[in-house]
């Protein structure tokens, strides 16, 4: 068990470190900051807009005119449900205490948010700092709102409007509250804290039974964050965990009536452009956000925001032009996005100069995922989800624990137990840490692949996922929702 890593999302106070808070000396009376508060506000506001209006314009624009409304259409419901969901028993299965599942998916103590109201705090990443539980509550449901929306550009323009919004609902409480549970889950810098201080000032007699407690404090958190895993804003939980659930998808449904032999260029790279735009501003409350604190952390995770998805963008263009004998705007809003997902798990971990870096070869390795390997295998992957956002997400996840190594400018990983009380950057390890880091992603693509074959099957079976043939060929807009985008 790594316990001293850090990985970059913390629960409401958990009984243990709300003990802490009570007992611990020197943050005892801990109270939000006015400021660290405000950041949250606007955090949380800003991925609500990457989410609505932007993914749903980026994915809009990529689709034919006739798909347009549909598109739209899915992304504002699942955000809607999904919202509804958290709120009623996804915020409390996702950071709670599962008892005896507890290594993968919470509890249902908090459903309906039991106990939480103006006067509850969650931990964030220092000793005694903490920020209002429904500021925590709401940031970590706008995570969990775009995530199921991302999975519908890969079966986008050929599944049911009912088909997706069933499937979402089923994939968020089977999928993604676990897999979030098991990154980002554990009592907090206090709880830690305040177990390690007992067991140095632990009595001979006493000090089985304050190791004991020790040990129980690190074990209530995830299976992936017990690993030692590092995801600072959600390369797992978020793009991993959509894109395989997206390639699943596309070979689950099948390709899309004409693929390959009818013209599907996008309608309006215009609109796609905006939506990207939308993207990249939201992403910089979706990373800096995910620091919990204004300081030097989340500075560095906004630099990163900048840095790597441009490096990316000029990279997948630079492919593009090599290979393809001119850039695109296409390739170059594709090559963003492809560096906001990689730089996400390494926000605040990487240096800059290794965030300019991890974009490069995000650019690189998505365009040829999202060309190459995709008309090699043949699957019809509407708008590159997986070589996106899966192979972005791996990447990220992997070079998280490369980047992370104070050697090559990261930050460090951090260590609350050697010095109770204090944040302290603990001894890297290059093997340890990239074995962590492997782990996870491997455990992620097993639950989210495996899980998401069985939930598609469930819903063919139960209301089907596609529509007629004659309905998809005369647009989804019509067929599914009697309007169109557009009214000449």
């Amino acid at each position: 068990m790594h316990v001293a890593s850090l990985c970059r999302r913390v629960p409401a106070l958990t009984l243990a470190a709300t003990l802490a808070l009570a007992s611990g000396p020197a943050w005892a009376q801990a109270v939000p900051d006015k400021g660290d508060s405000a950041f949250m506000f606007v955090s949380t506001i800003v991925v609500l807009l990457m989410t609505v209006p932007g993914l749903a314009l980026f994915y809009g624009g990529l689709v034919r005119s006739k798909n347009m409304l549909s598109v739209l259409m899915q992304v504002f419901t699942i955000v809607a449900v999904v919202a509804i969901i958290y709120a009623t028993y996804g915020y409390s299965l996702s950071f709670t205490n599962g008892g005896a599942w507890n290594d993968y998916v919470g509890g249902l103590s908090k459903a309906f948010l039991a106990g939480v109201d103006g006067n509850s705090v969650a931990a964030t990443f220092s000793n005694g700092v903490v920020v209002p539980e429904y500021l925590y509550f709401a940031f970590q449901m706008t995570f969990a709102c775009i995530t199921p929306a991302l999975i519908v550009g890969a079966i986008a323009e050929r599944v049911k409007f009912s088909a997706v919004i069933l499937f979402a609902i089923l994939w968020v409480t089977f999928v993604y509250f676990p897999i979030a549970h098991m990154v980002w889950y554990w009592g907090g810098p206090d709880a830690f804290a305040s177990a390690a201080k007992a067991v140095a000032e632990a009595s001979a007699e006493n000090k089985a039974q304050a190791e004991a407690a020790l040990a129980a404090t690190l074990a209530d958190s995830g299976k992936i964050f017990q690993w030692g895993a590092l995801d600072f804003a959600g390369g797992t939980v978020v793009h991993i965990n959509a894109g395989i659930a997206g390639l699943v998808g596309a070979i689950a449904v099948g390709k899309r009536v004409g693929y390959g032999k009818e013209p599907m260029a996008p309608h309006s790279l215009t609109m796609s452009m905006i939506g990207a735009a939308l993207l990249w501003f939201g992403w910089f409350g979706f990373n800096c956000g995910s620091n919990l604190e204004v300081n030097g952390t989340a500075a560095l995770a906004m630099v990163n925001t900048f840095l790597a998805p441009v490096a990316a963008a000029l990279a997948w263009t630079l492919s593009e032009w090599i290979s393809k004998g001119m850039p695109s705007l296409l390739g170059l809003i594709s090559g963003l996005v492809a560096g906001l997902v990689a730089v996400t798990p390494a926000a605040g971990f990487a240096g800059p100069m290794g965030s300019i870096l991890l974009g490069i070869a995000a650019g690189v390795v998505c365009f040829f995922f999202s060309t190459v390997i995709k008309n090699l295998m043949g699957y019809d992957d509407s708008l590159d989800v997986f070589g996106i956002h899966a192979v972005g997400g791996i990447l990220g996840a992997l070079a998280t624990g490369i980047l992370v190594n104070p050697d090559f400018g990261g930050s460090g990983v951090a260590d609350y137990l050697s010095k109770p009380g204090e944040l302290v950057v603990a001894p890297y390890d290059m093997v340890t840490q990239v074995t962590a880091q492997a782990w996870a992603v491997g455990l992620t693509v097993l639950w989210t692949g495996i899980g998401s074959l069985i939930l598609y099957k469930v819903v063919d079976l139960i209301i089907g996922l596609r529509p007629s043939e004659d309905e998809e060929r005369e647009g989804l807009d019509v067929s599914e929702h009697g309007e169109k985008a557009y009214n000449y």
